[in-house]
């Protein structure tokens, strides 16, 4: 069987570890407001809706994974395919988003 290059990782948020969380970069990329409303711990806010989205990662290394995660799955669905096509090679999307994280709590 033939898989493409760029394959479309997914985790539930719920299943994320600690251990997750201290080898990789967590990014949520929800809005300024609902990342002040509550986020995960040790997150970075990129919201999905700047400008400036892509240019926001310049500095973050491709060597580790990333975790990205917003209100319940489609923005972060959609960075993920963005950052892959950037060249980051470990991009998780955490199906469910922060919705399905505090229900959980």
């Amino acid at each position: 069987m033939i898989s493409s290059c760029a394959q479309n990782k997914e985790k539930p948020i719920t299943e994320l570890s600690q251990k997750d969380v201290d080898s990789g970069i967590l990014i949520d990329v929800r809005t300024p407001d609902e990342f002040t409303a509550g986020h995960l711990d040790n997150a970075l806010n990129v919201n999905w809706f700047d400008e400036g989205f892509r240019d926001k990662f310049e500095g973050i290394s491709k060597d580790k994974p990333i975790y990205v995660y917003c209100k319940m799955g489609g923005r972060s669905a959609k960075a993920a395919k963005l950052l892959d096509s950037l060249g980051y090679e470990n991009v998780i999307n955490l199906t469910g988003g922060y919705d399905a994280y505090a229900k959980n709590k």
